[in-house]
């Protein structure tokens, strides 16, 4: 696959608006979460997209991996479905007398975990440590997965049919939740018009490769973070704590943890505005889609908390 040249004085926040940009052609009036995807690939996170069937989840996934220039694999979790169908199997090979490992759909750049909550727990535990660590161990032997490796699980609403909910220690390996949502007339109106998008991605010229990609990871990963910035932060984290118990979902404040994933997409996400440092809008932009999924009552429910925590702790 071979990637679209570009002059060595095109900048950084320049060829990322060219990514959106692209993405923005087949995901129809979403810039924001798309905004917010890019955000998670650079800060080198795990993406949930909760939404209903039908409104470009798995869209979303494959035009983002092409346009990086990535290798993409898509896996449909069903209830039936195996970790070994997720991971790999090792099959004994007669003629060598030997086991051989047969990699299985995890082992690429950009993995799409379809609808993750249709499968039952073992098989969604089976990427814990896939997405921590970003290694697999079977069979005695620890396989490093493809450098970047990033995972897009999409999710049905938990009240639809057949969902098994994810656990806290699952939702945790993600770095954002996001929704797409239903589109606005005009988007609406252009994707009636303009037919399936997804027959355009092959038509995609990839804008990246996996060596540039990393250099942009590199890059926001030392966007300047100010001490007063760091007290925002710290503020918004102790607020969501409350009174250091648990919140009325069971569920505790978020962890030291989610404070350090929130600086990596806030770091990502002045990258893309073209900022050598983070400022307070930045971290805003990002802090629902980081804090929600780990706050009470699931990824909705958390991201209006979010946003009230928001507004109740001021700016130094």
């Amino acid at each position: 696959m071979t990637v679209r040249s570009a002059s060595q004085n095109v900048s950084v926040p320049s060829r990322l608006a060219a990514v959106l940009q692209q993405l923005g052609r087949i995901v129809v009036g979403k810039e924001e979460p798309l905004e917010l995807a890019l955000a998670c690939v650079l800060a080198r996170g795990h993406l949930l997209i909760e939404d209903i069937p039908g409104v470009g989840k798995s869209t979303l996934a494959h035009a983002l991996a092409t346009t990086l220039g990535l290798r993409y694999s898509r896996i449909q979790f069903t209830s039936d479905l195996l970790p070994a169908d997720v991971l790999g199997v090792s099959i004994f090979d007669e003629r060598a007398q030997q086991f051989r490992f047969h990699q299985g759909p995890i082992f690429a750049s950009v993995v799409l975990a379809d609808e993750i909550n249709r499968a039952p727990p073992k098989t969604q535990s089976s990427l814990l440590e896939a997405m921590e660590e970003r290694q697999v161990s079977l069979d005695g032997q620890t396989r490093a997965l493809p450098d970047p490796f990033f995972v897009i699980a999409t999710q049905n609403p938990v009240e639809q049919i057949g969902a098994y909910p994810l656990p806290e220690s699952q939702l945790d390996r993600f770095l954002m939740a996001i929704e797409l949502g239903y589109p606005d007339a005009a988007a609406e109106r252009e994707l009636l018009t303009g037919g399936d998008r997804r027959a355009r991605i092959a038509e995609l010229a990839p804008l990246c490769d996996a060596a540039t990609l990393a250099e942009w990871q590199r890059e926001a990963s030392a966007v300047h973070v100010a001490p007063a910035l760091l007290d925002y932060v710290q503020a918004l984290i102790a607020a969501s704590r409350g009174g250091g118990g648990a919140d009325a979902g069971g569920r505790r404040g978020l962890s030291p943890r989610a404070g350090l994933m929130l600086l990596a997409a806030a770091r990502a996400r002045a990258l893309i505005a073209g900022r050598p440092m983070v400022l307070p809008e930045d971290v805003q932009r990002v802090f629902p889609s980081v804090a929600g999924h780990r706050l009470a009552g699931g990824a909705r429910a958390g991201a209006l908390q979010a946003q009230a925590l928001i507004r109740s702790v001021p700016l130094a």
